[in-house]
């Protein structure tokens, strides 16, 4: 069981974390960096089949390209929206793979365990949504141990794989840029940038069949 204190430690944890832009280049310890290795490692995936890798880019060339990824997708998107929501969108940074001192492309293996691994044949995915939890457990390390990381979702996988050296079944599912800042958001990014609202809990729910609310 745990105590009131750590149940509210835990909460805090859960409604701080922020998916942060703005980085400084002060270095990670490695024993830091273990932790938030570990708390991914430790995450449950179906079958027990860890389909997950991690792969620690900080060399500034690495990061530069990556960087170069993410802005080439980043522009390639911006014909989807029209004037002020594509200077929105442009507006949004991607600078923080090159100013985090850590970048960490985290892939999943959908070969791992082999053809028949316990609850992964019925649902194929499990194992890409094993991956997730995975990134999650590393993004509520990060934030008890006063990290910032940002998700970075604009790139081809083609390109990654390319400059990272991922053979071709490999997925590469998230970059995430790790570091310390001076700028920790109060709230979600796009919510203050009205790109979108938090929705209402309420209205998300349903009873007992999809579209009966909850009383």
């Amino acid at each position: 069981m745990f105590t009131e204190q750590e149940k509210e430690a835990l909460y805090k944890i859960i409604y701080t974390r922020r998916d942060v832009r703005t980085f400084l280049s002060d270095a990670i310890p490695e024993e830091t960096l273990m932790k938030l290795l570990n708390a991914a490692h430790h995450g449950p995936s179906v079958g027990f089949m860890q389909p997950w890798n991690f792969i620690l880019i900080s060399d500034d060339k690495g990061k530069e390209r990556l960087a170069w990824a993410a802005d080439k997708e980043r522009r390639a998107l911006a014909i989807h929206y029209e004037g002020a929501r594509q200077d929105e969108f442009l507006s949004l940074k991607i600078e923080g793979i090159k100013q985090a001192p850590l970048t960490i492309c985290i892939t999943c293996d959908p070969t791992r365990g082999g053809s028949h691994v316990l609850g992964r044949n019925s649902i194929p995915e499990t194992d890409m949504l094993s991956t997730a939890c995975a990134i999650q457990n590393m993004w509520l390390a990060a934030t008890a141990e006063g990290l910032a990381m940002g998700w970075v979702s604009f790139y081809k996988k083609s390109d990654i794989r390319d400059i990272l050296g991922i053979p071709p079944h490999i997925e590469p599912i998230a970059l995430l840029s790790v570091g310390y800042t001076e700028h920790y958001p109060s709230m979600p990014i796009l919510e203050s940038a009205n790109w979108e609202k938090r929705r209402a809990l309420k209205d998300l729910i349903f009873n007992e069949s999809w579209g009966n609310p909850i009383v």
